[in-house]
């Protein structure tokens, strides 16, 4: 069980807090009903998120086992069984992907498009430079519109630019600090490091933080 746990990593469903955002920000939460609906959501993309790591790992297995920290992964380790990570991985995500489309279909083709994203980006946007920054930060922005879409909160266009860029700064700042800290290093901890230069990552900071900060401005006195 404990390998399990670990493969599922809870400690990335703090992501999904995502899902509080619209409604949060709308005021609605402290309806029941829309309080228990996002609650729901927020369940539905812990187990969707987590299914997509075990398939990830599944898929990743064998470079994992030749990374010097991945290789302790449960999958890549051998701790946990091939045949019961498929199982359990695949459990995840119809239980995640349904449970969504049980609270309604916009919900579900959310949660849905989130796990083929995820998907995507798994076996092939990671490679792929530029591209990985903004499938990355496409999860989190759906994590914001799943939050919407179950509760019924209008997102209004600047919402929707500030979530945008607020995630491609924070996506964009990991990177930069793998790049900073690791150096030569770091392709061989992410392979799009060997296409990136701190200068150019350095410039998609400080444009997205700026565009961020604008469209925050103008959400809020809207």
């Amino acid at each position: 069980m404990i390998h399990l746990l670990r493969e599922a990593r809870p400690k990335q469903w703090a992501k999904n807090v995502l899902v509080f955002a619209a409604p949060g920000a709308a005021g609605v939460l402290d309806n029941g009903s829309s309080a228990t609906r996002a609650l729901l959501m927020f369940v539905a993309f812990c187990a969707a998120s987590s299914g997509t790591y075990f398939w990830n790992d599944l898929h990743d297995r064998e470079a994992d086992r030749q990374h010097p920290t991945k290789c302790t992964r449960p999958i890549a380790s051998g701790a946990l069984a091939v045949p019961v990570a498929s199982a359990v991985g695949t459990v995840l995500l119809v239980g995640g992907i349904g449970g969504a489309f049980a609270l309604g279909w916009k919900p579900g083709a959310v949660v849905a498009g989130y796990v083929t994203l995820t998907t995507a980006y798994s076996v092939w946007l990671k490679h792929v430079a530029v591209v990985d920054l903004v499938a990355v930060a496409g999860g989190f922005v759906l994590r914001a519109v799943a939050g919407a879409v179950v509760t019924d909160v209008r997102m209004s266009m600047w919402f929707v630019l500030c979530t945008s860029f607020g995630s491609l700064f924070i996506v964009t700042g990991k990177r930069y600090a793998e790049l900073r800290d690791l150096g030569a290093e770091a392709r061989t901890v992410r392979a799009t490091l060997q296409h990136y230069t701190l200068g150019y990552l350095h410039t998609v900071l400080a444009v997205s933080v700026g565009a961020t900060l604008v469209a925050y401005c103008i959400w809020a006195f809207e």
